[in-house]
């Protein structure tokens, strides 16, 4: 149904796996578009490069970040995850290790959805990334418990869908328009595309 009422996403948008993991980082605890405005200024000067990002002096990469939100944080979070990039050898070096999840999961500031955002959109790793929309939605149509774990909801998708990269992306990148058009924090019920099977629905 939701591929119906939103088409194909081709998501997640960057030009680069590094690019990805940079972005990955970038939103946490904010939106998309600020992750944008950030990115943007990194391109301009040519900054979104592991090793430039290492070189550069931290006050400087906090202002090229500073739209994204608590740039001070991510900003360390950054250079963290530069050094771990470069050390392993980048992508293709993280993804070969024995563990990449475990690995990412070790880098203060990385949690299970950043990494999983990584493992998926960045490495090619069919890992079922759950965030806030996933859980809204899911709770809301009586699928999943309101007060699951993330590791509970994970289990969840990959019990109920095929262990598949494109698939995982496309329908990861759906809750997320659906969240956006409909299952907001105060949903707009009307004309949502899953409202026959909403047991939620707001009439």
């Amino acid at each position: 149904m939701l591929l119906a009422a939103y088409g194909q996403q081709h998501w997640w948008p960057a030009d680069s796996a590094f690019e990805m993991m940079v972005g990955a980082i970038l939103t946490q605890n904010t939106n998309w578009q600020n992750v944008e405005k950030a990115i943007t200024q990194l391109k301009a000067v040519d900054a979104l490069d592991a090793q430039t990002m290492l070189d550069m002096d931290e006050a400087r990469l906090r202002e090229l970040i500073h739209p994204s939100g608590f740039f001070r944080q991510k900003a360390a979070r950054l250079r963290l995850l530069c050094s771990f990039y470069l050390e392993q050898g980048r992508e293709q070096g993280i993804k070969n290790l024995p563990d990449a999840r475990a690995s990412l999961l070790s880098l203060n500031g990385i949690g299970p959805e950043t990494a999983d955002s990584m493992l998926l959109y960045a490495l090619g790793t069919p890992v079922f990334v759950v965030d806030a929309y996933t859980r809204r939605i899911f709770a809301r149509l009586g699928l999943t418990a309101a007060d699951a774990t993330y590791s509970e909801l994970q289990e969840y998708f990959h019990a109920q869908l095929d262990k598949d990269v494109s698939l995982y992306k496309e329908f990861h990148a759906l809750i997320v328009q659906h969240a956006k058009h409909y299952c907001r924090v105060k949903p707009l019920c009307t004309h949502c595309p899953l409202g026959p099977s909403c047991p939620a629905i707001i009439s």
